[in-house]
């Protein structure tokens, strides 16, 4: 949540200083939002490209390790099996 705060009020004060000295935004939002997004998606790319390559690819893994660093939520609870992966 920290950081969620720190890069908030760093996007607000930088809203500001633009303001201030009249100059727009350098990228329409939604093209921000966007490149944004596929740099956390572009980074989840060569995880996934090894996993496949050897074959350890899964649902499950990719629910765990991946899904979480795109979205920013924590990952789901894993049913305590006994096992380790």
């Amino acid at each position: 949540m920290k950081a969620w705060v720190v890069s908030l009020g760093c996007g607000i004060l930088a809203g500001v200083i633009y303001a201030a000295i009249t100059v727009h935004s350098p990228a329409p939002p939604v093209v921000a939002l966007l490149g944004l997004f596929g740099m956390l998606v572009g980074e989840q790319l060569i995880p996934i490209g090894r996993r496949l390559l050897s074959g350890q690819l899964t649902l499950t893994w990719f629910r765990h390790e991946c899904v979480p660093k795109i979205s920013g939520t924590p990952p789901p609870s894993r049913p305590n099996d006994g096992r380790e992966e």
